[in-house]
């Protein structure tokens, strides 16, 4: 080595950093020194990294050392440093230490970098009680301990260890971040005992069940996991589960977290707590009447009941769709849709009988204006269909509503206020049980509808559907009405039907002609595939009208302005002649009042 062949050698690596290495001393020990000058130009840091080291020099002079950089030598043994009573920042990452001795008497020390060593175990921390950062990655510490004093220490990194099992973090009061990336980890216990801690990082390790993870549950504060490269990571459910185990998580294996993906992840947990507690509900009723039973024995009565009931409820739940941004399932006769993927399962090849047997389908965290073109789709391949429930579908305008028409029938109907503005307006019912009259719904939102409820929706908008129908232009008619609709008009008003001509009146009385009524249908929410094309075949003539209605605005605007400039130069003479006429006829006073009074009596008789 180019030190062991050398009694002195100076490096210099910038302005105050020429530093002299001598392996000669009284002491026995080798030392490193540096001149007056150097000294007062740099008297807080000593940069010493790739020199060869094989062990710390002894700092002569050097007192007053903050920051001290051994990086990328070769020593085996940390010594030489006591003396060092104001050491801030100590960097020993990458040599070939295997023991943490010799650091104990750094009380000041904030910084301690050992990573890249051979490190077996933690130890000599007791006086550092003001560590910020300890950084020991890359090492062979096979188990955490001897830290729970560091009550100050934010950052902690033990990744690319051989740990198995996370514990003896108590006392770790400030620790904010945890990186624990590439051991051979499989339990995870104690973080909920750390009160700060924000980021921890698991990835590359072996957690195969979140069971391992059930801590991560009861931290308040965590907002940033990673646990990718783990057996349980490549689960199916694997995100879902993370957001449930911890729900305020803002980042997962180094992604955004977004909204949509939080609410799927409520709405799972929901459910299983919902089912549990009616698991839970129904075992209490079953268990038997028996004379005299101990405590122990109802308890095991009710988990072996309730097991049962679990197993049960299972079987008739059914996962169709799964994925980070949806959900589809169906359980039992109702069909379950989260997020808008889950409407490709309603293109599945669904059999005759599983389809036959759905008689309700629930959509959530779905636009409505996305569901609108399943609907005649939904009409043919679930005949049974007889309950719509829509929760946070953004159905917040009454045409909407005029889109469920396009199902075959429905008994009832159910939109939730959460999520669906239109539930506050104050027609939305009457609106509902207008425009789906061929339903003869039953309910709406688990209210009855009376007759009561019929008469006064007709009243409120009979009228103004027949006006719709008879005033409506036939153009205008073939544009509104959806396409099935509009087949049958097109056909009986070109006099193919079974009378010729008739009119938009007659067809409105006559409403077996077109299924539900004229005046009901013109109520329509239109795709826009059907608006694209009623606008493809008028587009000329609305041009035209257009192009005309501007010219007129236009040449009205025009006409208005240069009036405005004409009486903005007139004004003045005009207003001239005004005052001087007055002047004139009220020099004569009396003459001028009699010319008034006649003037009254004239216009009064």
């Amino acid at each position: 080595m180019k030190n062991a062949f050398l009694n002195k050698c100076v490096f210099v690596t910038g302005p105050g950093d020429a530093i002299t290495l001598s392996e000669n001393s009284p002491s026995g020990f080798p030392i490193a020194f540096r001149s007056c000058d150097d000294c007062a130009l740099s008297p807080e840091r000593i940069d010493l990294d790739r020199r060869c080291l094989e062990e710390c020099h002894l700092l002569e002079g050097m007192g007053r050392l903050r920051l001290l950089n051994f990086q990328h030598n070769l020593i085996t043994h940390i010594h030489n440093l006591s003396h060092l009573r104001h050491l801030a920042f100590l960097d020993l990452y990458d040599n070939h230490i295997s023991q943490m001795s010799g650091i104990s008497a750094l009380a000041s020390l904030r910084v301690l970098m050992l990573g890249k060593n051979r490190i077996q175990r933690t130890c000599s921390l007791d006086n550092l009680t003001k560590l910020d950062i300890l950084d020991l990655h890359g090492n062979q510490i096979s188990q955490i301990g001897n830290l729970s004093h560091l009550s100050e220490l934010r950052v902690l990194n033990l990744a690319g260890n051989c740990i198995s099992r996370v514990d003896n973090l108590q006392g770790l009061d400030s620790l904010t971040e945890l990186n624990l990336r590439r051991n051979c980890i499989s339990t995870v216990t104690e973080v909920d005992q750390l009160p700060c801690l924000q980021r921890l990082f698991l990835s590359c390790n072996s957690i195969t069940s979140f069971d391992e993870l059930a801590c991560l549950g009861e931290s308040c504060s965590l907002y940033e996991l990673t646990l990718d490269g783990n057996p349980v990571a490549l689960e199916t459910w694997y995100k879902q589960a993370a957001l449930r185990c911890v729900l305020q998580l803002r980042q997962l294996d180094m992604k955004r977290v977004t909204e949509e993906e939080r609410r799927m992840a409520c709405v799972m947990a929901r459910k299983e707590d919902e089912k549990k507690r009616e698991s839970h509900k129904q075992a209490m009723h079953k268990v038997p009447d028996l004379p005299y039973v101990d405590s122990v024995c109802v308890l095991t009565v009710c988990f072996s009941v309730c097991s049962r009931l679990l197993e049960a409820g299972g079987a008739s739940l059914q996962s169709l769709s799964l994925s980070d941004s949806h959900l589809a399932e169906l359980d039992g006769e109702t069909l379950r849709l989260f997020g808008l993927g889950a409407l490709e399962a309603l293109e599945r090849g669904w059999g005759v009988q599983t389809a036959g047997a759905v008689t309700v389908i629930a959509f959530r965290y779905i636009h409505f204006d996305a569901i609108v073109p399943t609907l005649p789709r939904i009409r043919v391949k679930f005949p049974n269909l007889s309950h719509l429930i829509f929760l946070e579908t953004n159905v917040s305008r009454l045409p909407q509503l005029a889109a469920l028409a396009q199902v075959r029938r429905l008994d009832q109907l159910t939109i939730h206020p959460e999520g669906n503005p239109v539930v506050s307006l104050s027609l939305w019912r009457s609106f509902l049980i207008y425009r789906l009259h061929h339903f003869n719904l039953h309910k709406i939102n688990n209210l009855e509808v009376t007759m009561n409820d019929v008469i006064s929706a007709e009243r409120l908008f009979g009228t103004l559907g027949h006006i719709a129908a008879t005033e409506t232009p036939r153009c205008r008619l073939l544009v509104l009405l959806e396409e099935s609709r509009k087949r049958q008009l097109q056909f009986l008003l070109e006099g193919r039907g079974r009378r010729a001509g008739l009119s938009p009146e007659e067809l409105r009385d006559n409403g077996k002609l077109l299924g539900e009524g004229l005046s009901r249908a013109l109520f329509n929410y239109p795709s826009r595939d059907c608006c694209s094309e009623g606008a493809m075949e008028s587009s000329s003539e609305r041009r035209a009208v257009m192009e005309q209605y501007i010219q007129a605005q236009v040449q009205r605007a025009s006409d208005t302005n240069l009036k405005g400039e004409s009486l903005h130069k007139l004004w003045p003479s005009m207003f001239m002649e005004m005052v001087r006429d007055y002047v004139l006829e009220m020099r004569d006073r009396p003459t001028f009042r009699q010319a008034c009074l006649n003037r009254l009596s004239t216009q009064g008789k």
